[in-house]
């Protein structure tokens, strides 16, 4: 038993895990799991501290509870239930276990738990069965908020995952030290937060990604005046293996909640950062600069040279998809033998690869994709909607408005019509003066606009 100062005696053992051990005397039987017990001390009556007064010394220790709020399919809320949270100081880990709390992510719940902030505490952990997110498919989803950043993982998020066999998963989300980073990394950081997020399965680390259950992310930032000017410029950097920082496409700050918000299917280290960038011939008045420079500072697309953006340029099938797939992050495809003919060995050849085995892109007939030739909007449509499909990524909002509300609905091409349908209802298409003009080419400023209107949401 531990021993208090001489001026306390111990009153009792309070039970943290699991709920409903028991202890009689100093003595439990230990159930198939880990017990977290904590001893309770009381001042002895009329005692004194070493400053005369009858008030302790040593401050007690302080309970911390994380609230946890449920809603089911249909947007009814539960009662909020109370977790307890068991605080490591030595290594500055605040842990709690959803595994008493049923049915968190089926049936279309979503569950939101809240930890309150911690002193000292850099990480905070969750546990949760396995079960709970191993679903076949999305059925639900589980939101955590920490002071050091808030995570909504999805029912599915372990489903066709290896190494997710065992009992209880635990996800963390830590403040990391900038300090054991390459001086590249520092610099593009400076002085804004970095997370570290991991997983481990009964207690053994998992490396996890899975490109089928992306997960949602958002790191508390308060920008700086000059930041708040050029929030297009505030990124999300992704630090890999070797240090390098690699822009997050869809990192992207909500000045509402005062967060920069990714979506990310492994987890790994992220930062905020704050890239910049702008065009010599894209002036400060246009309609297209923010989107313009939201696309350069993620690095879709790096302009046309000497400093151009070139906004008013017609874009060509070849460079329109390269871009759509850099800003969802499918990679190009090293291994081109089923290629479309004339993919070539230019720079869009391995994405063009890629979109095919993908279905993303069916090609103009013959096995052929007419990379030069200048795309038109019924096109970049189509091929927008299958990227977004392939990367879950379709947006569920109802704009309200019909395809049949545009007075040449009728001239778009059947094989685009569903595509273009669907994204017109979703708020995606706005179109202009009750026109869609699906035969009309698209320029890249248009381009530009519309991905900063997807990835921006």
């Amino acid at each position: 038993m531990a021993k208090p100062e001489a001026s306390y005696i111990f009153k009792q053992w309070k039970v943290i895990s699991p709920t409903g051990l028991a202890i009689t005397g100093n003595t439990f039987t230990m159930p198939n799991e880990a017990v977290t017990v904590k001893a309770v001390f009381e001042e002895k009556p009329g005692s004194t501290s070493s400053s005369g007064s009858s008030s302790s010394s040593i401050p007690p220790a302080k309970d911390y509870s994380a609230i946890i709020k449920v809603k089911d399919a249909s947007g009814n809320s539960t009662k909020d239930t109370n977790l307890s949270v068991t605080i490591d100081a030595k290594t500055g880990t605040a842990v709690f276990d959803t595994a008493p709390i049923d049915n968190l992510t089926s049936n279309g719940r979503t569950s939101i738990i809240t930890v309150p902030s911690i002193p000292d505490v850099i990480t905070y952990t969750m546990g949760i069965p396995i079960s709970y997110l191993s679903t076949a498919d999305k059925q639900g989803a589980l939101t955590v908020n920490t002071v050091n950043g808030s995570i909504t993982v999805p029912s599915n998020m372990l489903s066709g995952t290896k190494g997710t066999v065992g009992t209880k998963v635990e996800i963390s989300i830590s403040q990391d030290d900038k300090s054991l980073l390459p001086e590249a990394a520092k610099t593009v950081i400076g002085e804004r937060p970095l997370i570290k997020l991991s997983m481990s399965i009964d207690g053994k680390q998992l490396e996890w990604n899975n490109p089928d259950a992306p997960v949602t992310v958002s790191i508390p930032y308060s920008p700086t005046a000059a930041e708040l000017v050029n929030s297009e410029g505030i990124i999300i950097w992704y630090i890999d293996g070797n240090g390098k920082s690699i822009a997050i496409p869809n990192g992207h700050y909500d000045p509402s909640a005062g967060t920069v918000t990714f979506t990310t299917t492994h987890f790994s280290y992220y930062a905020v950062g704050y890239n910049k960038v702008s065009f010599a011939d894209v002036a400060a008045t246009a309609w297209y600069n923010k989107a313009v420079g939201f696309v350069g500072a993620r690095s879709i697309t790096t302009g046309t040279g000497n400093g151009n953006f070139s906004p008013n340029a017609k874009l060509t099938r070849g460079d329109f998809l390269v871009m759509l797939m850099r800003a969802y992050q499918i990679v190009p495809d090293d291994n081109q033998l089923n290629n479309f003919i004339d993919a070539g060995s230019s720079y869009y050849a391995g994405y063009l690869a890629a979109a095919k085995r993908l279905g993303i892109a069916e090609g103009t007939g013959n096995n052929r994709y007419d990379p030069t030739r200048e795309i038109t909007r019924q096109e970049m449509f189509t091929l927008l909607y299958n990227a977004l499909k392939v990367s879950d990524e379709l947006p569920q909002s109802n704009s309200g408005k019909r395809l049949s509300s545009f007075s040449d609905a009728e001239h778009i091409a059947s094989w685009a019509k569903g595509s273009m349908t669907f994204l017109v209802e979703a708020g995606i298409i706005g179109g202009s003066a009750e026109q869609l003009t699906p035969a009309s080419t698209a320029t890249r400023a248009e381009i530009a606009q519309v991905l900063y209107n997807l990835l921006s949401r």
